[in-house]
């Protein structure tokens, strides 16, 4: 059965810790009494070890403090911060880029190298059907028909059904 005591003093004194940090701890939401209104010793002094700052108190300084919740909440948030000053200085170095700009010059690319392969059976359909000793026209409908369906299969890989709407909902 559990130890059991009704007063602060008392489960302060069996605690090993001050009544005014027992109050402070109960009034700070980090122990809580049973729901009768004792005090649960063996489980109030868990609570307190687990919550306890391992600079401050007495009760974390054992050899087990870096495995306190406390502990691991502390290294959880100065990795945080390692990492927005990190990302602060990558900002600041100009390493990073804007998702906006950089998808508005890839199309901006794209669309210069489509229009590029659009227009080039016009530019030299004419020479190539003179070596070949063929039909100008001709072969400019072939080589169009072949470029055109080249970059459809490439807008259907590169840009698969769904994607720009994903894109579009920022």
């Amino acid at each position: 059965m559990p130890e059991m005591t009704p007063s602060n003093r008392e489960a302060a004194r069996r605690i090993g810790i001050s009544e005014t940090a027992l109050r402070k701890a109960e009034g700070s939401g980090r122990i809580v009494r049973e729901p009768d209104g004792q005090w649960d010793i063996d489980k109030t002094r868990r609570r307190l070890v687990e919550t306890a700052d391992p600079h401050r108190s007495p009760l974390a300084g054992g050899s087990g403090a870096e495995g306190t919740p406390y502990a691991r909440l502390k290294v959880a948030q100065l990795a945080l911060k390692v990492e927005a000053q990190r990302l602060a200085l990558d900002e600041n170095k100009r390493r990073l880029l804007d998702v906006a700009e950089v998808n508005a010059t890839i199309d901006e690319i794209a669309g210069a190298m489509r229009d590029a392969l659009l227009n080039w059976p016009a530019r030299v359909s004419g020479l190539i059907a003179a070596e070949l000793g063929v039909d100008p026209h001709l072969l400019q409908t072939v080589l169009q028909g072949h470029i055109t369906d080249l970059l459809s299969e490439a807008a259907d890989r590169f840009d698969p059904p769904g994607l720009g709407d994903r894109a579009q909902d920022p």
